[in-house]
């Protein structure tokens, strides 16, 4: 059902069926299509709720009909990723689309969000089906096990899935070991066994330049 059109744009073919998207994402469609923006980010009103305490935004619309439908946002580069009944954690800006059949959420994570800059909380996807998510560049999956935990610059940091834990490192960074730090800095290690996606640009975080 889904598939990409090159790397930054992609196709989901639809028989009577819907597909949950970001809001604004789609930039063509053939065949017959109804769209019908999401209270909440698809969570109704309780999921809503939670997401103005938390500030974890993620604005979502539903597509249903028949023909193929076209997401993008900003020349986002697009990876898929297949869940089988397993969960996925997305920083919410970087969530571009998911079969309507997978529960989002949102959940706490301690102080790996608050490195985000995006509170304490994370945008959840889970059940089975496809979900696509966005990175600024060309995205990378590193595997993390036991053996090989990972230090990821929470500004580069798009999403994981696994058996993972989540601990914020303060006081070091990839820019400080190189001396062109400023302020306090963060990593995020990874323990272990999952994938973590990494992208090769960084948002800002509430700890500065990091």
């Amino acid at each position: 059902m889904f598939r990409l059109q090159g790397s930054k744009t992609l196709a989901v073919d639809l028989t009577g069926d819907a597909v949950k998207a970001k809001n604004g994402s789609m930039v063509a469609y053939d065949g017959r299509m109804a769209f019908k923006k999401m209270s909440g980010g698809g969570e109704g009103l309780r999921g809503m709720v939670t997401r103005r305490l938390t500030g974890e935004q993620m604005e979502m619309m539903e597509v249903k009909g028949q023909g193929t439908c076209y997401f993008a946002d900003r020349a986002s580069e697009i990876n898929l990723v297949s869940l089988h009944g397993e969960k996925l954690y997305v920083e919410a800006s970087n969530l571009l689309a998911t079969d309507a059949g997978l529960r989002t959420g949102t959940t706490f994570t301690g102080l790996r969000g608050g490195a985000s800059g995006n509170g304490l909380f994370t945008t959840t996807v889970e059940g089975t089906g496809q979900a696509a998510i966005m990175s600024d560049g060309s995205a990378v999956v590193l595997r993390v096990t036991p053996q090989y935990p990972l230090n990821v610059d929470p500004g580069a940091y798009i999403a994981h899935q696994g058996r993972l834990q989540q601990h914020l490192q303060s006081g070091v960074n990839f820019r400080t070991l190189m001396g062109e730090g400023s302020g306090e800095s963060f990593q995020i290690r990874f323990e272990g066994d999952g994938l973590v996606y990494v992208q090769p640009s960084e948002r800002n975080t509430v700890g500065g330049d990091v």
